[in-house]
């Protein structure tokens, strides 16, 4: 009757996991090797000789006893399979953010930007108790917004700020001073347009004489 006590290593319950080369018996007498490569050496249940054959080329000896084989978590659910053709409408989401930033851009950017400023007034000298018409044409860039300006005259009179609103595709503005004489004599008129926004600012001027003998 053999000793309860002796653990059954020929037994095919049990088998005997190791990583050295050198190592695949239990030496007589518990003599310990010289030398041992890999991991401590590990008996008990749950390590089958066929999982040990596989240990050269499979996990290692301390995956296998935990659980944790390659690409698995101890415990946990196998990998998913990666999703491919996420790149694709990636590309596709960016193309549709830029358009329509660029429709935002075209509708709420930026406003009305002037391009130009001309003043003009009458040639003839302006003739007794005569009113001036003094046309200013201010060029744009078609976009819509608010301009606003001043009239400056040379008899020291300025305007209040004046506001000319434009519309989407509007691109040219006229303006209007009317300027009236009253009285006998000759005097020489300076009339300045002045845009005070959108900035930068600009200025423009003509001259004409009103004369009354």
């Amino acid at each position: 009757m053999s000793d309860p006590r002796q653990r059954p290593y020929d037994s095919d319950e049990y088998s005997a996991t190791v990583l050295g080369s050198q190592w695949f018996e239990r030496p007589a007498d518990d003599v310990p090797p010289d030398r041992v490569e890999g991991e401590v050496l590990r008996f008990g249940p749950g390590v089958t000789a066929a999982v040990r054959r596989q240990a050269a080329d499979g996990p290692t000896t301390a995956q296998i006893w935990h659980g944790a084989l390659p690409g698995r978590a101890p415990g946990g659910p196998p990998p998913r399979p990666r999703r491919r053709g996420l790149g694709r409408y990636a590309l596709a989401g960016v193309v549709l953010l830029a358009v329509l930033a660029f429709l935002a851009w075209q509708r709420l950017g930026p406003t009305v930007s002037v391009r130009g400023v001309a003043v003009t007034a009458p040639s003839e000298p302006l003739a007794c108790d005569g009113t001036a018409d003094v046309v200013a044409v201010v060029d744009t860039d078609g976009r819509p917004g608010t301009v606003t300006y001043r009239w400056e005259r040379s008899d020291g009179t300025t305007s209040e700020p004046l506001r000319e609103r434009l519309a989407r595709h509007q691109t040219q503005a006229r303006l209007h001073l009317l300027w009236t004489f009253r009285g006998r004599g000759e005097h020489r008129a300076t009339a300045r347009l002045v845009i005070v926004s959108p900035a930068p600012e600009r200025t423009a001027e003509t001259r004409f004489t009103y004369r009354c003998d």
